[in-house]
């Protein structure tokens, strides 16, 4: 009697379950933004909401932006999130890695499930359009002869990490002023208050190309696009590459049903005609990653970068 007194409470149990699952999302799914408002990481989750909104009925979802320190503040509130499907969000490198090698991260890896990567978003050097620094080489003369006030966006970021290697290969000390994010950056390059910034292509391309600022490098070995005229950071004689990643992550421990529809719903928005068309008007470069490659992918850059820590702790 016992016996089948657990069994049939165990059967009913299941069939409880089951309704939520099936009424899944039943409210809003809040999306996570570790940055500013108005910055490429927002543009691209509500590019992604958008699309995603159009392509599942019954899916609404809240952008949530929380910024500071270089996007940890944000990539916490994702880990400590419920896990019950109702919060995801964006995450950028190399600050994800970056802030787990230093230590100063309440989260690891581990604290995700990664859905997959977006977009890429190669790093540049920029500076006001008065300026008489027209290359890297002007750049590294300049820096040789007075202090440099050059702007990065946070320590550890993917700016500070390529200005410090620059330092490293250029033979050079930058005064580097880490701001809360590419708004600052960008206010610092308009109105003359920097002497350079090492930004995010999409951050800048739209204020080049009207001649409010000049980017004088990309940092990376090809040439792109969108700026064929622009020489590479190789082609100039530095071995200075970088590029930012935005992938999208959800808490660990959600349930494994729901992870596979927001996988699959990833997979859906950036492989559609409508958000290709949406990234390529607000200059989003596309680098679809799988949410097991894009994991692979962050494992080894943490590798890397625990490298780069090892020998110039920040």
């Amino acid at each position: 009697m016992l016996r089948k007194t657990l069994f049939s409470g165990l059967i009913l149990s299941i069939f409880m379950a089951l309704p939520a699952m099936a009424e899944y999302p039943s409210k809003p799914i809040t999306v996570i933004v570790p940055s500013k408002a108005g910055g490429s990481t927002d543009r691209t989750a509500r590019m992604i909401t958008e699309v995603a909104k159009m392509q599942n009925k019954g899916f609404e979802f809240v952008i949530k932006d929380i910024p500071g320190s270089g996007g940890q503040k944000g990539f916490e509130a994702i880990s400590r999130a419920k896990p019950d499907g109702y919060t995801i969000g964006l995450v950028f490198t190399p600050q994800l890695v970056a802030h787990i090698v230093s230590k100063r991260a309440k989260y690891t890896l581990d604290s995700f499930h990664v859905i997959g990567n977006v977009a890429q978003d190669p790093a540049i050097v920029v500076v006001p359009k008065d300026s008489d620094i027209k290359s890297l080489a002007d750049l590294a003369k300049k820096a040789k002869k007075s202090a440099l006030t050059v702007a990065v966006n946070g320590i550890g970021s993917d700016d500070f990490l390529a200005a410090k290697a620059f330092e490293a290969q250029a033979g050079v000390k930058f005064n580097l002023l880490p701001t809360k994010g590419s708004t600052e950056q960008k206010a610092g390059i308009l109105g003359g208050h920097v002497d350079a910034a090492f930004m995010n292509l999409s951050q800048m391309i739209a204020q080049h190309k009207a001649g409010d600022a000049h980017i004088i490098a990309l940092l990376s070995e090809e040439r792109n696009e969108n700026l064929p005229d622009i020489k590479t950071s190789k082609e100039q004689g530095y071995e200075v590459y970088m590029t930012a990643t935005r992938g999208v992550v959800a808490p660990a421990k959600v349930d494994a049903k729901i992870l596979a529809k927001l996988d699959e719903i990833l997979a859906k928005v950036v492989a559609s005609d409508e958000f290709k068309a949406k990234a390529k008007k607000g200059s989003i470069y596309l680098l679809p990653k799988t949410g097991a490659d894009y994991l692979d992918y962050l494992k080894s850059l943490q590798a890397d970068t625990q490298a780069v820590y090892d020998k110039a702790p920040w």
